[in-house]
């Protein structure tokens, strides 16, 4: 059941987001090392409670449980999570790029909670490719000055 493993997976979840985090409290972001953690963290969670219940639950008779549907949850929750954090002004919406790497950080959790690691770490790395280096492509090509 429980073991050192999990404890593991929870921390690796925790530092793949908070990889992501640190890249937005530099760039002075609202959501920055604790949210991306937290989400990171929580994701994983729930991920490894809805695996190991579907272990210890299959074989009951009348029971139907699906660990997918928590995932599916998580998908769902951080998004309306993320709609929070965007803000439309007159001429122009704020937070859109942080709703994404939320979105992105409950994915590596949840990747982490499938044990899916080298996918976790990859995404992360890519995650910090776009968030670190995209947006300065945005801003010297394609956005102009009013």
């Amino acid at each position: 059941m429980f073991g050192y493993q999990m404890m593991l997976q929870l921390i690796l979840a925790t530092l793949l987001g908070a990889i992501l985090g640190l890249e937005r409290e530099l760039k002075e972001k609202e959501a920055g090392l604790q949210t991306y953690s937290l989400i990171a963290l929580g994701s994983c969670l729930f991920t490894i409670l809805a695996f190991n219940y579907f272990d210890i639950l299959s074989g009951h008779a009348g029971l139907d449980f699906d660990p997918v549907r928590i995932i599916q949850s998580i998908a769902i929750g951080i998004g309306f999570v993320g709609g929070g954090a965007v803000f439309k002004g007159k001429s122009y919406i704020e937070g859109l790029t942080t709703a994404a790497g939320l979105w992105v950080a409950a994915g590596i959790g949840i990747a982490v909670g499938t044990e899916f690691y080298v996918l976790a770490v990859f995404t992360a790395f890519v995650a910090l490719l776009i968030l670190s280096g995209l947006g300065a492509v945005e801003e010297k090509f394609f956005r102009h000055s009013v």
